[in-house]
């Protein structure tokens, strides 16, 4: 709750914290001016932080126990690569196919592309998980599928103009703002019905962490809940990337960093605190990214990793061992 108050309360604008906790409980505010940024701009992009640290880091620990390695993230499965892949062929091809890019469609058009792109490669994954049994299979997969974009992607870029390529690269930094109300509320489904079916694997989570005999013993079905967690993962790191762009380190970072807090693998434990610490660090680093009482806005890519970086390896080499 700390968090989320500073991060509404800090930005270019100064505006005093009894005039931000009066916005936030219906009460009067001073300016006009500064109640509209507060419930128009800063409110909704607090929360978009928040969904969007807790799904990339359920995402994340869903990958993690799922291909039981501890280098896998939300995007391991090519979701976020499908997605970028989307958006450049709306930027980057925009010319070759007639189209004036965003100006013609707006920011709809790029959410609209990306989810497309997400959602076209989960369609790929879901069949490739209902034939493949061996699960490294998929994850080599998921990988390939991720270069195979990044070189379409290469090759748009190498023949577009100047713009279309700084549009690009601009939406490929993340962002959490310029977000309306119906944003929120479209992402809201999506993490509520990803969030429902991780719950719903629990036991699976639990059991796949011995391995995937002990886990037939136990009466999991394997191929069953496997693609639930796909489905689980892409809805969460598909939807999120729609809405704010590829925002890297958070799924990675923030499961191994609650591990070392807590020390459990108990999923039961392990979700809920995942949640809360992911929405705690990306409000922190969201925070630091639009750089108070200045107009400036740093990537929040560059951000996550800055701040985030230094806290898992400073856990890492006090704790002197990996949990998992």
């Amino acid at each position: 709750m700390c968090c989320f108050f500073v991060n509404i309360s800090l930005g270019s604008v100064a505006i005093p914290f009894s005039d931000v906790f009066s916005s936030l409980v219906g009460g009067e505010v001073t300016k006009p001016s500064w109640e509209f940024i507060i419930q128009e701009y800063r409110l909704p992009k607090a929360i978009m932080a928040m969904m969007t640290g807790s799904g990339l880091a359920i995402a994340g620990l869903l990958m993690q126990t799922l291909f039981r390695n501890p280098l896998a993230g939300p995007f391991v499965l090519g979701i976020s690569s499908g997605a970028s892949l989307g958006v450049a062929l709306f930027i980057l091809g925009g010319t070759a196919l007639g189209i004036s890019s965003t100006l013609a469609f707006g920011k709809w058009g790029l959410i609209l592309a990306a989810a497309t792109g997400s959602f076209l490669v989960f369609l790929m994954v879901l069949g490739v998980a209902s034939r493949v049994r061996d699960t490294m299979a998929l994850l080599i997969i998921g990988l390939m599928v991720g270069s195979l974009t990044s070189a379409v992607v290469s090759v748009l870029s190498y023949f577009s103009k100047a713009e279309e390529l700084q549009q690009y690269i601009f939406w490929s930094f993340g962002s959490l703002g310029d977000v309306s109300w119906q944003s929120i509320q479209i992402l809201l489904y999506c993490f509520i019905a990803g969030l429902i079916l991780t719950i719903a694997s629990i036991k699976p989570l639990n059991a796949l962490l011995l391995g995937d005999t002990y886990a037939k013993t136990l009466g999991v079905k394997h191929t069953k809940s496997r693609i639930i967690i796909i489905i689980a993962t892409s809805i969460l790191a598909g939807s999120i990337t729609a809405f704010a762009g590829p925002i890297a380190f958070i799924g990675l970072a923030v499961p191994h960093l609650i591990r070392q807090m807590i020390s459990t693998s108990n999923h039961r434990i392990l979700i809920p605190a995942v949640l809360l610490g992911g929405a705690i660090l990306m409000l922190i680093c969201d925070t630091i990214a639009q750089v108070p009482t200045s107009e400036y806005t740093l990537p929040i890519n560059a951000v996550t990793a800055l701040v985030g970086a230094p806290v898992v390896i400073w856990l890492l080499v006090r704790k002197k061992k990996l949990l998992f």
